[in-house]
């Protein structure tokens, strides 16, 4: 995968930059699921940092940002999650 494709799934939230889990399941041909399951069944291998879930404004506002560029967009995994 070309740095360039890769830079572009990157984002800042909270003022970290971070991929969204369905892009680092993509990065890794997983599937989204399946990454996650991974994670969860190895948490004591990642910092405590590593993923964290989004409040549903930070979710719309990141998902307007994604629409309006046009472009399908390790840092971090981030989830969704009502709140």
């Amino acid at each position: 995968m070309e740095l360039q494709v890769i830079q572009n799934k990157i984002y800042e939230v909270r003022g970290q930059k971070v991929m969204l889990d369905f892009d680092l399941a993509e990065l890794y041909g997983s599937e989204t699921k399946r990454l996650k399951e991974a994670v969860r069944r190895n948490l004591k291998r990642f910092p405590s940092d590593f993923m964290f879930e989004l409040t549903k404004e930070e979710f719309e506002s990141l998902r307007s940002q994604i629409a309006s560029s046009k472009k399908h967009i390790l840092l971090s995994s981030v989830q969704t999650k009502n709140r």
